[in-house]
């Protein structure tokens, strides 16, 4: 008997393995079919073809897939190999956004970048070599977390702070507070002393609430999420207010795939920061909750993967995504519904964004590596084991 629930303990790798690369899936292809009903209708409007967004955003998923797929057969210490040059590589392609001409901004953020027609948002994979930089770094000076010192320097000074000051730089707020969970995370489990994470975190959340104060568009979407100043006929209240009504019209089981009404210009950016609105209105309650437990499995997953974990690199580097995840995920539910003000900040793996559906599953691949890793130490368990009791 005792050997049977041995047995089966070992095989919870393998379920969270599988977990890990359903959820991915099935998620990023329901984004591309939501990007689908929600952008078709003003992309018409533009006079471009109504498939033009969803099959961008069809690519980007299947490469980024493609790539989750590759990189789970590497193991953890391979990919961590990547941590650095990571780090670098968005810094340097985030300083290319502030302070080159190579650097656009859209709807009041400057966080794209231009090369050879081809656009990207380097924002999106800073939060991704972010996470993996902290958990490599920390797990080279393990021996030295006891002094507070090695456990700020080098990760959160310069590597954090400098890639959240470029990207605050940029006035990209919602992904600057992403970042600020990232890293608060990342100390955390460090063993950063709560006086000193409470005051990094406070340094961080003073900038942005800086950026917010000496922003007229920001200050006054705070103000009409308060109830205080809608502005001038509404302005600052109607896409909230859309969104809402959107969301709440979907009922138990929603208007049906693609027959959303309030896609039809009235939601602005239905496709991007309000897509979780459309899903309410066409998916209804059921379809949310769906959504929502799709979620919740993929953060149990990662979550068991770092609790049975040996090394740090692993549980510091699970638990950074998993704070992306969420906590991105909360903001833009937060939104939404109207329990947080607009930000600004995509439904991972939903809403449309090529950098950002590619981001996320390249992150899905370092969890399902360090899964896979966890599967070959189980069965190499289950076949050692007999021979190990004799």
């Amino acid at each position: 008997m005792f050997t049977s629930i041995e047995a089966g303990s070992r095989t919870s790798a393998s379920i969270d393995h599988t977990l890990v690369l359903i959820c991915t899936i099935v998620l990023a292809v329901f984004g591309v079919l939501m990007v689908q009903s929600s952008a078709s209708v003003e992309a018409i409007a533009s006079g471009r073809d109504g498939f033009t967004v969803a099959l961008s955003q069809a690519a980007f998923a299947g490469l980024g897939i493609a790539a989750m797929l590759v990189m789970q057969l590497f193991k953890p210490t391979q990919l961590r190999r990547l941590a650095t040059f990571a780090v670098v590589l968005a810094a340097v392609l985030l300083s290319l956004v502030a302070f080159t001409p190579l650097g656009e901004s859209r709807l009041g953020n400057r966080n794209w970048i231009f090369i050879g027609g081809f656009s990207m948002q380097p924002s999106e994979f800073a939060k991704l070599a972010l996470s993996v930089y902290c958990a490599a770094i920390f797990e080279k000076k393990q021996a030295l977390l006891r002094d507070w010192k090695h456990v700020i320097v080098p990760a959160a000074v310069p590597v954090g702070i400098g890639l959240l000051g470029l990207v605050l730089y940029g006035r990209d707020v919602g992904t600057g507070l992403v970042l600020i969970l990232i890293l608060a995370t990342a100390l955390f489990l460090a063993g950063l002393r709560m006086k000193y994470l409470l005051l990094t975190g406070l340094g961080g959340l003073v900038g942005v609430g800086a950026l917010v104060m000496f922003s007229d568009n920001r200050r006054a979407r705070v103000l009409a999420w308060l109830g205080i100043d809608c502005g001038p006929q509404d302005t600052y209240c109607y896409q909230a207010d859309m969104g809402l009504q959107a969301f709440a019209s979907g009922g138990w089981i929603g208007v049906g795939p693609g027959q959303s009404r309030m896609k039809w210009s009235y939601v602005p950016e239905a496709q991007n920061d309000f897509i979780f609105s459309i899903l309410g209105e066409e998916f209804g309650f059921i379809g949310v909750l769906l959504v929502l437990i799709l979620f919740t499995l993929l953060t149990l997953a990662m979550y068991r993967i770092a609790m049975r974990a040996t090394d740090l690199y692993t549980k510091i580097l699970m638990a950074c995504l998993m704070s992306w995840v969420i906590g991105q995920s909360f903001i833009n539910l937060g939104t939404v519904s109207g329990l947080l003000p607009v930000i600004g900040v995509p439904l991972p793996f939903i809403s449309s964004g090529g950098s950002a559906m590619l981001a996320v599953t390249l992150a899905m691949g370092f969890v399902l590596s360090s899964a896979r890793d966890q599967k070959r130490a189980e069965t190499k368990g289950l076949l050692t084991g007999p021979d190990t009791a004799q």
